[in-house]
């Protein structure tokens, strides 16, 4: 088999996707990195919030290509700082998600390093040909985010309550994903804030956006909503005609805006530019 055989879809997406010869489902694979004080921090969140976090980023992955999870790795490692208790806690947060997501552990790495580093790596699966992509918008189709944004913003910002365990424990859209299969064109994750995202999906389907301001979560302003980041909601295109509920499963669906044609990669808000202004790692 030569190199590459298989691959439908390499880098540029929430997650790669294969295709074994002859199956009637494709997988999908996608792996994220959780830095210490990138991250999360130490004295905001406990061993359990890093565990929870780590795997709930890559699930929010798989959720965005509408995929079901199968399994997942984990290679963890440990700073000074973090000792059996820390470390027992950790794998206790990852298993809690991984239970209440029927997703299981299949093995990893442990090792020592001067500050505390995670990667995951996830699989899933789809129907064959089925899967998400950022690419798939057509001008005309409108723009929906679901849930209410900037409730993580707000809870890094010191939030109480449902903002903090909003930014410490986020709910990958695993279900809305699979439902959004066949009623959206493009999804993705919004890990990253509503500006940059939509920003990347819109280079992706070669298209331009016009949105109108996104739901609010209660005490998070319109800043933290558009660029804050780590809502991990779903932000999805449809078609006009297509039969978007009002919610899923008591999480909001609202529609925000339209792709249009025109100059690509441009995003206006109430008619004006929007910057990009979201997390982005290598911006300086």
């Amino acid at each position: 088999m030569p190199p590459g055989a298989g691959m439908v879809l390499g880098i540029g997406d929430d997650c790669a996707i294969y295709r074994p010869r002859g199956a009637a489902e494709d997988l999908l694979f996608t792996t994220d990195l959780l830095l210490e004080d990138v991250h999360f921090q130490r004295a905001t969140h406990g061993a359990e919030d890093v565990g929870w976090k780590a795997l709930a980023r890559g699930l929010s992955d798989i959720a965005a290509m509408g995929g079901e999870p199968r399994f997942f790795l984990v290679s963890l490692a440990v700073a000074g700082w973090a000792g059996p208790q820390w470390v027992d806690g950790f794998y206790r947060g990852l298993r809690r998600l991984a239970g209440r997501t029927r997703v299981a552990l299949l093995g990893g790495d442990l090792a020592r390093s001067k500050r505390l580093a995670c990667d995951i790596v996830v699989c899933g699966s789809v129907p064959r040909g089925q899967a998400l992509r950022r690419d798939g918008a057509r001008a005309g189709d409108a723009v929906y985010v679901s849930g209410r944004l900037g409730g993580s913003a707000l809870g890094l910002a010191g939030g109480p309550g449902a903002a903090r365990r909003r930014h410490l424990r986020p709910e990958p859209r695993l279900a809305l994903g699979r439902f959004l299969r066949e009623r959206a064109t493009a999804a993705m994750d919004l890990s990253d804030g509503l500006s940059l995202d939509l920003w990347r999906l819109c280079k992706a389907s070669k298209l331009s956006a016009a949105i109108a301001a996104p739901p609010l979560f209660p005490g998070a302003t319109l800043e933290q909503a558009l660029h804050g980041g780590e809502d991990y909601e779903l932000l999805f295109t449809a078609r006009p005609q297509a039969r978007v509920p009002a919610e899923f499963e008591g999480v909001p669906l609202t529609r925000i805006g339209v792709m249009r044609r025109g100059r690509p990669v441009e995003v206006r808000l109430d008619g004006a530019l929007l910057p990009v202004m979201g997390y982005d790692h290598f911006r300086r």
